[in-house]
């Protein structure tokens, strides 16, 4: 088969079509330099041409969307590169009422916009790019801490007028994403799990919020879908209108193969970002990549970590989730 550009390999893998070779791509943070948009565009873009994936994530922190909400947050050598937050910015229900909608050009929400112009304008049309979005009850937890799920479960109405605005703030940052030349969002949802929430508190509260994100990302091309954790709520949201979705397939279910049959979506996912990115071998990722390969059949599937992958993991080990695409190429 003749060699496909990336966009046309991630358009046949999100089609369902044959593909010259399995798509792949993994992301990481970039801590200290994820608070400043040079830094953070030049670390990704660094990252990017060490590896040549099929497409980049930009992956700020997460306080990128609640810092202008006064959260403070610190790096304290996490592994994973992400950043504590203080949640300490909601102490009471009412504190939900006085939110007001984040202006996308200022403060760290600016410097991810910074990030993504200054990647988009270096990559040109070559390697699409997304940009990380926190689901609204995630950016409520940064801001709430652990008083989230009481305020979920005794001031509903306190915290959906919460969940409103940030809504909204999300919304208008997409909004102004969409200006950088971007090909799509990454939805990270970390409560659709029956963990945290039950599915009803899930559908009711949740699910609208999901389908307003995905609305107003509905005229870009490769929106993905990450539900964190274990014991997620697959079935909720393979429906969703997106491209691709990404769990931790490895370790909860759904697994690849039975995924296929319950979404549309095309399927990211078939390393473990610590067993086999961090403490594994080349050999390790290469028989885990293949044992995924097989199991989709190469068809709607983007090889790539259930999570982030560690800041911690050898490039060893990088190198040979990239080449064991390219020495395997789908039939």
């Amino acid at each position: 088969m003749k060699l496909m550009t990336k966009r046309q390999r991630l358009e046949a893998t999100i089609s369902g079509e044959p593909v010259d070779r399995p798509a792949v791509s993994l992301w990481r943070h970039w801590p200290g330099d994820d608070q400043h948009g040079g830094e953070l565009a030049r670390a990704t873009l660094e990252f990017q041409q060490a590896y040549d994936f099929d497409f980049i994530k930009v992956t700020p922190d997460s306080n990128y969307c609640v810092e202008g909400y006064g959260a403070e947050s610190l790096w304290d050598g996490n592994p994973e590169g992400s950043r504590v937050k203080s949640g300490n910015v909601i102490q009471r229900p009412d504190d939900w009422l006085a939110l007001r909608p984040l202006d996308p050009n200022t403060g760290l929400l600016a410097e991810v916009l910074e990030a993504n112009r200054a990647i988009g304008e270096s990559l040109g049309d070559e390697t699409p790019y997304i940009q990380t979005i926190f689901h609204p009850l995630s950016q409520a937890k940064y801001l709430a801490g652990n008083l989230l799920l009481t305020h979920l479960r005794t001031h509903a109405d306190a915290l959906q007028a919460g969940l409103a605005v940030l809504t909204e703030s999300t919304l208008r940052f997409i909004e102004a994403l969409k200006e950088t030349g971007v090909s799509g969002i990454f939805l990270a949802i970390q409560h659709a799990s029956y963990d945290l929430l039950t599915e009803d508190e899930y559908r009711t509260i949740c699910r609208p919020l999901d389908l307003q994100i995905l609305e107003t990302a509905g005229d870009l091309w490769l929106n993905v879908i990450h539900l964190h954790g274990e014991h997620v709520m697959f079935d909720v949201v393979a429906d969703y209108p997106a491209q691709v979705i990404n769990w931790h397939d490895t370790e909860t279910p759904p697994s690849l193969a039975g995924a296929l049959t319950r979404t549309r979506m095309a399927l990211c996912g078939g390393l473990r970002q610590w067993s086999t990115m961090v403490r594994g071998t080349p050999d390790t990722v290469r028989a885990e990549a293949l044992a995924a390969m097989r199991a989709t059949g190469g068809r709607r599937f983007i090889l790539g970590t259930g999570c982030v992958t560690p800041i911690v993991a050898p490039t060893s080990n990088l190198r040979a989730a990239r080449n064991v695409v390219a020495r395997n190429p789908a039939a």
